[in-house]
């Protein structure tokens, strides 16, 4: 399972994770730290990444246009 971490969520995520979901990157990594959601929403559907965000647009997007790619939305505080 590859996770694609979005600007929202700290880039540490990667490094606390990889020993669970080795192939994960963060959005700066893949150099889409300036894309639209549209951009990163087709990243990951193209390189079989699971898009991890706090931001609710993915997670309603998940539902208007179904996976892939999936989608996990991270609905907690800091």
């Amino acid at each position: 399972m590859k996770l694609l971490f979005d600007q929202n969520l700290s880039h540490r995520l990667v490094d606390n994770l990889i020993d669970l979901f080795p192939e994960s990157i963060h959005v700066k990594d893949a150099k889409l730290e300036r894309s639209t959601d549209s951009e990163i929403w087709d990243y990951a559907k193209e390189n079989n990444f699971i898009i991890v965000s706090k931001d609710s647009d993915f997670h309603q997007r998940s539902f208007l246009h179904g996976p892939p790619p999936k989608v996990i939305w991270i609905n907690k505080g800091n």
